[in-house]
């Protein structure tokens, strides 16, 4: 499964909103800017960001968009799901080698628990020496 700019760039602008939660409303055309990103682009994604009610706009001058629940508790399968579709590798009946179904299966369940695992909150406060730390290495 390969995530499209969709995926990326639809992340990207809910860590933004995460990072902010609670400030007020935020502009694309500022999350544009600071990511060097097409605001264009953007204004498409946040459509139906906003129709799963993940995101919530502002209207006026000093508007724009807020996340409708904490970062804590929107996952990056929630907005992967929203943008790309379902998560699955790919395309199987049930004709297919037994073997074969289970280990697409197999895949697609473990991505789909590393995305539902992951909230916002812990995209933004990511710190790479953590991810190093987890794991030990023998000579």
């Amino acid at each position: 499964m390969k995530i499209s700019t969709k995926g990326r760039y639809g992340l990207t602008i809910m860590m933004e909103l995460a990072s902010r939660f609670g400030e007020g409303p935020t502009s694309l055309k500022s999350i544009a800017e600071k990511n060097q990103l097409s605001e264009h682009y953007l204004e498409q994604l946040i459509a139906p960001l906003r129709n799963a009610g993940l995101v919530k706009s502002i209207r006026g001058a000093y508007g724009g968009y807020i996340l409708s629940r904490e970062p804590v508790s929107i996952t990056a399968g929630d907005v992967i799901r929203v943008l790309e579709g379902p998560i699955s590798p790919v395309d199987f009946t049930e004709e297919d080698d037994p073997a074969k179904r289970d280990l697409w299966l197999r895949i697609r369940d473990s991505i789909a628990e590393v995305l539902d695992s992951t909230t916002l909150d812990n995209l933004i406060n990511y710190h790479e020496q953590s991810a190093v730390d987890n794991y030990m290495f023998y000579i």
